[in-house]
């Protein structure tokens, strides 16, 4: 990693816009939550068209966690993608400017993203939106902070959380997985980027598989929301989306892992570029309307 942080920042942000649908939706607001440790940015999504269903007055909330190895990626970043969330889905949506490390090393990023999404919770009334009907879901790192956030709501008594939206989540820092060896080069993420990533995130520290939220796989994941894992066939992270979406299945919770093939690690943001990207957005939305509708 011969850029420096700074410059990769701003280099990740801008590449988006070139990759990723940013459509219209009804209103966007910035804001922050406040949390024990720090306040946090959050930009809130308003649909065009809210899915309601009956009995229920507001549209469904989804707490959504950004990509980048827990180093990059902000607010910005996120925006085409919430967006497309938002519009496709019908539901609120919350981009969450969790704190990235170097600067604010593991546990930071789990905790504030747990404590903003019981704020959310508890304040999803007021935002316009339904307080029994949340979920959360993230990219890459921000899939990770995304179960991470479902296992702490299980363990802490909330809040009440209906589905988790996984794309191609890292849930094992030690595991040995094939596609870590054979999409280790020449498929945008190396694994000497995942590990420079994991060094930085970790402070140099090796994580506690014991503590799940370093390595979910790892965890008890039974009593945990229903879940989708989007993996891509030529992803390094794949094996471990997909062990983790069988654990799931196995702990007796409704999940189900789908592939697609020919693609790489962040290829749900390239909705402007390849069709897969666009049949991923369509299939995470529709499963976070079934999800909803229950």
């Amino acid at each position: 990693m011969d850029l420096g942080l700074d410059t990769l920042r701003l280099f990740t942000a801008a590449g988006v816009a070139a990759t990723a649908e940013a459509p219209e939706v009804s209103r966007v607001e910035n804001r922050t939550v406040p949390t024990s440790d720090d306040d946090i940015a959050v930009r809130l999504y308003w649909p065009s068209d809210p899915f309601t269903v009956p009995g229920a007055s507001a549209p469904p909330l989804l707490v959504w966690f950004h990509g980048g190895g827990f180093v990059i990626g902000n607010l910005d970043s996120a925006d085409p993608t919430a967006r497309d969330l938002c519009q496709r889905s019908g539901a609120v949506v919350a981009s969450v400017e969790y704190p990235l490390a170097p600067e604010s090393p593991f546990p930071a990023a789990p905790e504030a993203c747990w404590s903003v999404t019981s704020w959310l919770a508890d304040h999803a009334a007021d935002l316009g939106a339904d307080p029994a009907r949340v979920a959360v879901g993230g990219d890459s790192a921000g899939a990770n902070l995304a179960t991470v956030t479902a296992l702490l709501a299980r363990d802490r008594g909330g809040p009440h959380l209906v589905f988790q939206l996984l794309v191609y989540p890292g849930v094992d820092f030690h595991g040995s997985f094939p596609s870590k060896v054979d999409n280790g080069s020449g498929y945008l993420l190396t694994t000497e980027m995942r590990e420079w990533f994991h060094q930085q995130y970790f402070g140099g520290v090796e994580p506690d598989d014991g503590d799940a939220r370093a390595t979910p796989l790892h965890a008890n994941l039974e009593r945990l929301p229903p879940a989708l894992v989007v993996t891509a066939e030529f992803d390094p992270l794949r094996d471990e989306g997909e062990a983790y979406a069988e654990r799931l299945q196995l702990a007796g919770v409704d999940a189900r892992a789908v592939r697609y093939a020919g693609m790489i690690h962040g290829f749900f943001g390239y909705t402007k570029l390849v069709e897969p990207a666009r049949e991923a957005m369509a299939a995470a939305t529709a499963a976070l309307r079934t999800a909803f509708s229950s």
